[in-house]
């Protein structure tokens, strides 16, 4: 009897049918599961995998080989990786120090009826950028921030706009970010060379959304009392938990400079974490240390607490719920989710790409594109309709990512080009699909569907515009250099 899975078989290349059967099957099942089940992507991811390995061995190649091409697509994202588990533990510590609560606190203070549009967008940027998630922000602080628009008489659409474009921004430029850490990944750059990159494009669809939102919020501001009840139960809250100072904000201003003296990823973010760690016990001596029953365990920080909240994240416990759920998180384990999620992708990616069905399918797309700013266009289309077919963010990162990267090495395209386009349409697109799990979760959380806040989301279908006009003007465009290429093609981040 004849063993398929070791036995020696001529290897075929892969038809453009066999790698649309693999890519497709995915699709489906994706849809599938999300949309129809609600379950998590991440087995449904895997299913993928079983098509894309069962279509490799229909290729000819051996189990072993197709075993190599996972390990060797899972080693590529190896960086991102251990940046998400340390951004993780981070999270816990700056969470346990009052690092995070204290830049919340001072966004909030920024609140102003006069301007309320505009400083709902930049509450909302400084609470994402701070804690790396859209979601966590849309769910608390864009909660409250709905509540106050509607004492102020704006119309909900703005309101919400105003919010998504805020929280999408920050989750879109924080290092915390697994987004922000997976695009740059996939691409072949690191974090910090990705975040600086993108801020000639980000900046401009950011100041047109405020530019925008305050033209507006000016014409529409109600003369009523305004009600800011909301924000300001979570300024007492925060102010009643922890000891604000404004030495607390030398953690982040740390990774920022690392990102500005050009510090590799994983120190630069270290830096930041054994900062925090160090002003825990030194700034919050009377904070309230829970467990996970929420029962007290004592008052004051010390060494248990910060490595405890290093590997299961911080446990806020007060009378204000929302409070709560904006600061309970962060942890390594809370970053098992992503970190598995991107395990399984770059299976598929690697069999995908070791087989040469990627190959094909890139080849297809890119030989009627005669110019590096249709490579970056074709990126972005790529990315908006994997949103809209595989309806999860993570996704149109991963799997476009992993096509594109080959492609933009051959033309001697800088990976950071690449991390750029995957963020300004696969990041920020996610919340413009009604069925994506990021439009579900807005209409969910906010109350809010999708085709009432979407024309207000300036930020969210500008920058993939933006991203594009940039680079037909050569803008977020850039070569590789010599040395850089050949980096490239030994695998190293450039």
């Amino acid at each position: 009897m004849k063993n398929i899975f070791v036995e020696e078989r001529e290897i075929k290349q892969p038809k453009l049918y066999q790698a649309l059967i693999s890519f497709g099957g995915l699709v489906a099942v994706m849809m599938v599961g999300i949309k129809v089940f609600e379950v998590d992507p991440h087995i449904p991811m895997f299913v993928g995998v079983i098509i894309a390995a069962i279509m490799a061995m229909v290729l000819g190649y051996k189990w072993a080989d197709i075993e190599r091409m996972m390990v060797d697509g899972i080693s590529k994202a190896m960086q991102s990786i251990l940046i998400l588990a340390i951004v993780g533990m981070m999270v816990g510590t700056w969470l346990l120090s009052g690092t995070i609560p204290t830049m919340i606190y001072y966004g909030l203070k920024l609140l102003s009826p006069s301007i309320f549009l505009v400083a709902a967008v930049l509450i909302c940027s400084i609470t994402s950028l701070a804690t790396g998630t859209s979601w966590g922000t849309m769910g608390t602080m864009g909660l409250a921030l709905i509540g106050i628009g509607s004492g102020l008489g704006m119309p909900i659409g703005p309101t919400a706009g105003a919010v998504i474009c805020g929280a999408y921004f920050g989750d879109k430029l924080s290092p915390l970010s697994d987004t922000t850490n997976l695009a740059p990944a996939m691409a072949g750059t690191d974090v910090f060379t990705h975040v600086k990159y993108m801020l000639k494009s980000t900046i401009v669809a950011y100041v047109i959304s405020l530019v925008f939102f305050g033209i507006y919020g000016f014409m529409h501001a109600s003369s009523g009392e305004v009600d800011t009840s909301q924000a300001e139960a979570l300024i007492e809250g925060i102010h009643n938990t922890f000891n604000i100072n404004p030495l607390l904000l030398l953690p982040p201003l740390i990774v920022i400079l690392a990102i500005a003296f050009k510090v590799p990823a994983i120190p630069g973010i270290t830096m930041g974490l054994i900062v925090a760690a160090v002003m825990a016990p030194l700034f919050q001596g009377n904070l309230a240390i829970f467990n996970d029953d929420l029962e007290l365990v004592h008052n004051g920080v010390n060494l248990g607490d910060i490595l405890n909240a290093s590997l299961n994240g911080f446990i806020c416990n007060t009378e204000i719920e929302s409070l709560n759920d904006l600061l309970s998180t962060g942890g390594l384990m809370n970053m098992s989710s992503s970190i598995l999620m991107t395990i399984i992708a770059m299976m598929f990616g690697g069999i995908m790409e070791g087989s040469g069905q990627l190959t094909v399918i890139i080849e297809a797309i890119i030989k009627h594109i005669r110019s590096d700013a249709g490579m970056i266009g074709a990126t972005e289309v790529t990315c908006v309709l994997s949103n809209v077919v595989m309806p999860e963010q993570y996704i149109s990162i991963l799997v476009p990512g992993r096509m594109y990267a080959p492609a933009y090495r051959e033309r001697g395209i800088h990976p950071k080009c690449l991390s750029n386009a995957l963020e300004s349409a696969g990041t920020v697109t996610s919340c413009l699909v009604p069925w994506n799990t990021c439009g579900m979760f807005i209409r969910n959380t906010l109350g809010v569907s999708t085709v009432t806040y979407a024309p207000w989301a300036i930020f969210n279908y500008s920058m993939p515009i933006i991203c594009f006009v940039m680079a037909f003007m050569g803008i977020t465009v850039t070569k590789m250099t010599d040395e850089e290429k050949a980096k490239a093609e030994a695998g190293e981040l450039v």
